[in-house]
């Protein structure tokens, strides 16, 4: 009779043993292997590895800001929307270099990073450097907790939107007649609907009188469309539309609008070119639907709702200054109508 095979015995006769090395983000576990003509010896050729590793551990104290941000975007990557994603790394490819990603995390100072943002305000936008500074400081959050920072970033500029009015949405909707872009116009001066909704949306979402929004569609780390659930719960909502639009949405089937985001944005441009109306962009639009529900009496409570936004605060951070130019157009009409009770 044979003797029975030793466990982590090779059939060359060498002894193998796997020491643990590390959890991956799946949540695989991966294991190093050793192997010697000996168990003794294979533990300690393990031992050494074991050894060496500890000593070299990447920690707080020797990982570079370029660095730390990756392991910070790998983490996030089941979290975060797949936009959000691409955002961040595009910051951590062209403005976390340099310099400022060469410093290692102990090293960061008010200073250092001040002088960081300085060189980022010389060409990039407000916003965007405050972009840049969000994802850094959330780096920092996670590895480096301690880090406080007296900065001072570049003020915000408001930017100069234009609202579309009535007269620019029937000019717009009488050029696009019979084409999906229409479709995407009445979703979103009428809903109002995003981009990335409009793309998601499908035949199956038209009940009645009613829109349901449920799924948008987004940009993932690959640059391909999917189709995502949206990040907050109040983007999930049921929206209650004009008849016309309604007749309009039922006539299709599958895909309510055969267009990603970025073609209806890229149709919109230019079939606004050849029209005789002041420039503005397809997400304008939302803001035509916020103002003119405000203007004839609508509480923000269902303005909220029914366009989706995070919060209160979100809506009127975004929406407010057209909301007011609005207001304010109205406004002029109202007093150049009782110019007529004139005291002579």
């Amino acid at each position: 009779m044979t003797n029975a095979k030793k466990k982590n015995t090779l059939p060359s006769g060498n002894c193998r043993i796997q020491v643990y090395d590390y959890t991956d983000l799946d949540g695989k576990k991966h294991y190093k292997s050793f192997t010697a003509p000996t168990k003794k010896l294979a533990k300690m050729a393990a031992a050494e590895w074991k050894a060496a590793k500890e000593q070299n551990r990447i920690t707080p104290d020797n990982l570079t800001v370029y660095d730390a941000a990756g392991r910070y975007i790998a983490a996030k990557k089941g979290a975060l929307s797949p936009s959000t994603i691409v955002g961040y790394e595009k910051i951590r490819r062209n403005y976390l270099k340099g310099q400022i990603g060469m410093t290692r995390l102990p090293e960061i100072d008010s200073a250092t990073v001040q002088i960081w943002i300085s060189e980022l305000s010389a060409c990039l936008s407000p916003k965007s450097v405050r972009n840049a500074y969000g994802l850094l400081s959330a780096v920092l959050d996670m590895f480096s907790p301690g880090t406080q920072l007296h900065i001072k970033l570049p003020a915000a500029k408001k930017p100069a939107l234009y609202c579309p009015n009535d007269t620019d949405i029937k000019k717009l909707l009488a050029s696009i007649q019979g084409t999906d872009l229409e479709l995407a116009v009445l979703l979103a001066a009428f809903g109002p609907l995003r981009r990335g909704e409009i793309s998601a949306l499908d035949s199956d979402h038209i009940r009645g009188n009613t829109v349901t929004v449920e799924f948008s569609m987004v940009l993932d780390e690959n640059k391909s469309w999917v189709i995502k659930q949206p990040k907050t719960s109040g983007g999930y909502r049921t929206i209650e539309m004009p008849p016309f639009v309604i007749e309009r949405l039922k006539q299709k089937k599958g895909r309510v609008v055969n267009l990603t985001p970025n073609q209806i944005t890229q149709q919109f441009g230019r079939r606004l070119k050849q029209l005789d109306v002041p420039h503005f962009r397809f997400h304008d639009l939302r803001h035509y639907a916020a103002s003119i529900m405000h203007v004839i009496g609508i509480p923000d409570q269902y303005i909220l709702q029914r366009g989706g936004w995070a919060s209160d605060n979100v809506m009127k951070a975004v929406y407010r200054n057209v909301i007011d130019l609005e207001t304010a157009r109205q406004n002029r009409k109202i007093n150049e109508h009782f110019k007529q009770f004139k005291i002579m």
